[in-house]
Parts: C-alpha cells; sequence; structure tokens
C-alpha cells in the first residue's frame, strides 16, 4: 500500500511528510522531535503516518489472478 495522500480523519495532506519521516526515524530522532520538525500536531495525522506499512514488495511475490 501506499501512503495515503490526505489523512483520513481531518483532510490534512500527509503524503509529502512520509520520507522525511522514515528518513529522520532511520537516524534516530526522537519522535517528538520529528512531530515538531514536519509540523504535525493532530493525533490522526500521526496516526497515519506511524502505523502505515509498506507491503507493496510482498505482493509483487505472488502471480497474478487471470
Amino acid at each position: 500500500m501506499i501512503i495515503p495522500v490526505r489523512c483520513f480523519s481531518c483532510g490534512k495532506p500527509i503524503s509529502d511528510k512520509y520520507e522525511p519521516y522514515m528518513q529522520m526515524r532511520a537516524e534516530g530522532i526522537p519522535i517528538n522531535e520529528i512531530w515538531e520538525k514536519l509540523g504535525i500536531r493532530r493525533f490522526c495525522c500521526k496516526r497515519m503516518l506511524t502505523s502505515h506499512v509498506e507491503i507493496v514488495d510482498d505482493l509483487l511475490n505472488f502471480n497474478r489472478l487471470q
């Protein structure tokens, strides 16, 4: 699945923040600093980024049904 363009609850655009979020997490920056730098204040938007699971690579291992 790809990250949704907007938050399901409030409609704020969040897809542009996913890559910086993942880079900062890989660098070991504390999560509170990440939210502050990205300008994410609402719990619903934090949920969208935190709970996202990338499964596209796993789906490509299966054959298409015809």
